[in-house]
C-alpha cells in the first residue's frame, strides 16, 4: 500500500511543511515522535497521511503533546500494517450526524445529484473535532472525508487551504 505523509507545523504563526517517512514505524508513539522531530518547538504539528487514494489519517500535536487522531475510515486498519498502526486502536466511530439524522444530499447547481453526498460504507474513527479550533468543524471534516469523488489528497488540500498552508503542502507533492 502506498502512502504520502505530510507534516505541517506552525511555529510563531508561520507554517512550514515536510514529508515524513513512516517506514519502519513501530507504533503510534513512534509516528508522533517523527512528527515532533519535524519542528520540536512548534506550537502546532499536523500530519496528513494519505493512503492509496482511499484513506486519510490526521494526527495532531499541540506544543508536542496530547496526540489526537482522526481516520476517514476504520477499514484502513484492516488493509495495511500502517493503517493498523495509525487507526487500529481507535474505538470511537464518528459520523457527525445526530441520532436518526440523514446525511445531506450533494447538490450540483439547482438539481440534486443522484449519487449520495457521503460514502455510506465509510466508518470514520477518532477525534472529528481535531481541527475545529482551526476553522474546520467536525461536521465539515466528516463531510469532506466521506464525500463521493473526494480523494484524500483533495481533503488535505481543502483543509490546508483553510489553514493557510496549502502552498507548502503542494510544494511537497511536486518534489
Amino acid at each position: 500500500m502506498s502512502y504520502f505523509a505530510a507534516a505541517v507545523v506552525r511555529d510563531e504563526g508561520e507554517w512550514s511543511a515536510a514529508e515524513v517517512n513512516l517506514r519502519g514505524a513501530s507504533d503510534i508513539d513512534d509516528v508522533a515522535d517523527r512528527l515532533r522531530d519535524v519542528e520540536p518547538d512548534a506550537d502546532l504539528s499536523l500530519l496528513f497521511v494519505e493512503a492509496d487514494d482511499a484513506y486519510l489519517v490526521i494526527l495532531r500535536l499541540d506544543e508536542g503533546e496530547d496526540l489526537r487522531v482522526f481516520g476517514s475510515d476504520s477499514a484502513y486498519a484492516e488493509e495495511s500494517r500502517l493503517g493498523a498502526l495509525l487507526v487500529g486502536d481507535l474505538k470511537t466511530s464518528v459520523t457527525g450526524l445526530e441520532e436518526g439524522e440523514e446525511p445531506a444530499p450533494a447538490a450540483t447547481g439547482d438539481t440534486e445529484s443522484e449519487q449520495p453526498a457521503v460514502d455510506p460504507e465509510a466508518d470514520p474513527v477518532g477525534d472529528a473535532d481535531i481541527l475545529a479550533d482551526l476553522g474546520i468543524s467536525a461536521q465539515k471534516l466528516l463531510r469532506l472525508s466521506a464525500h463521493q469523488g473526494m480523494l484524500p489528497a483533495d481533503v488535505t488540500a481543502e483543509v490546508c487551504q483553510v489553514l493557510g498552508c496549502a502552498d507548502e503542502v503542494e510544494e511537497l507533492r511536486e518534489v
